[in-house]
């Protein structure tokens, strides 16, 4: 039966991979997995079907969900992050395990989305169990030297804190939906989305400054001295001291020169509850890197653990690299004598040897041609 239309096509956002691509994403994952390894950071693999109760739990991210159904009539869905996931597993199959944990993976995530890329491989880091500032510097640092593993000298990573944002809107008396409605401008960096929102509320003059000044806050340690100045909130400076003090751990891990502190971030996901960061390369238009911390996911699983992390989205950026040359053969056998040529390539396979088989009796000179347009050095005859 022909196959249709559609049987010649794949679902939007998704892609095959070629040998050449494939061997590029390969060999940078693994670059930045050698790079984890290092820091102690051992690989775990999630299923990549999870019951919806699992994912479900953000209503920011179930319309990016490829659900399902099983046999039972139970939801299922394709995950479309990591840290959720993981914080399944640990609070299962790792409960009870010396804290902290590191852990990292690298596999593919999905996303029902209109983004051009809706399969992507992410590669990434969860440090799961210490509330310490130094935990969060560490996995920045990380980030940091992961970006640095793909060759990528010219990049930003920019560093901000929930507890700010949050903050100022326990103290401005901002309402629930006005609250989501910056949070979801902010996140997309929307400029007159937030002009609008701030200037058609019911607030002061004064608090109407302050929330447009907040995008634009972008810089270095100095700047959260601004932010003091504002308010004298608990909350508020106990957010403000934390996010300086990761900023200085960070000179000591010798990667504060490509962090910059910026105010207007906030993440996607609505677990993030404290540091948070994202990593930008000139002429990609979305982050590489995104992480933050979230102490409050891991008690939705009964097993209450503060946790920190970062993904680094591979997939997406594979265009921004020249395609990756194949490994040829080292050897072609070729003969009349099947049995006897596929005896010489157990032998140099055993040997180490990567060997390509001629399926043909072919003669000597159609032989050298035939290794001339693959590039393989070595004719063996039998």
């Amino acid at each position: 039966m022909q196959r249709s239309y559609l049987g010649l096509r794949i679902p939007e956002g998704m892609h095959d991979l070629l040998p050449e691509e494939l061997a590029l994403q390969e060999r940078l994952e693994g670059n930045i997995l050698t790079i984890f390894r290092s820091w102690s950071y051992q690989k775990i693999v999630t299923t990549s079907l999870e019951f919806g109760a699992c994912v479900q739990q953000d209503p920011d991210g179930e319309d990016q969900l490829y659900k399902f159904f099983d046999r039972k009539g139970r939801i299922l869905a394709l995950r479309t992050e990591f840290t959720t996931p993981i914080a399944r597993l640990v609070s299962t199959r790792l409960r009870g395990q010396e804290l902290p944990l590191r852990l990292c993976y690298g596999e593919d995530v999905f996303r029902n989305s209109a983004a051009r890329h809706r399969e992507f491989r992410q590669v990434g880091v969860e440090l799961v169990g210490s509330r310490e500032g130094l935990a969060d510097a560490e996995v920045i640092a990380l980030a940091v030297e992961a970006i640095k593993s793909l060759g990528l000298k010219d990049f930003q990573i920019n560093l901000g804190h929930m507890g700010i944002f949050l903050g100022l809107m326990k103290e401005a008396g901002i309402e629930q939906d006005m609250q989501a409605q910056l949070e979801d401008v902010l996140a997309r960096k929307d400029m007159v989305g937030i002009e609008i929102l701030v200037r058609e509320s019911s607030l002061s003059e004064e608090w109407q400054q302050l929330l447009l000044r907040l995008p634009h806050l972008h810089g270095r340690e100095e700047m959260l001295d601004e932010v003091l100045s504002w308010s004298g909130s608990p909350q508020i400076k106990a957010a403000v001291e934390g996010l300086r003090q990761v900023y200085r751990y960070l000179a000591d891990f010798g990667v504060q020169d490509h962090v910059a502190l910026d105010l207007g971030i906030l993440r996607g996901f609505s677990y993030y509850t404290g540091v948070i960061f994202e990593g930008y390369v000139p002429g990609v238009g979305f982050p590489l890197v995104e992480g933050g911390r979230y102490d409050t996911l891991y008690a939705d699983f009964g097993y209450p653990l503060a946790a920190t992390g970062f993904a680094l989205n591979l997939g997406s950026i594979l265009g921004q690299f020249p395609p990756e040359p194949l490994a040829n053969a080292d050897v072609l056998v070729y003969g009349s004598d099947a049995q006897a040529v596929i005896r010489k390539c157990q032998v140099l396979r055993r040997q180490g040897k990567r060997v390509e088989m001629a399926l043909d009796g072919l003669s000597a000179r159609e032989a050298q041609e035939l290794a001339a347009r693959k590039n393989i050095p070595v004719l063996q005859g039998v």
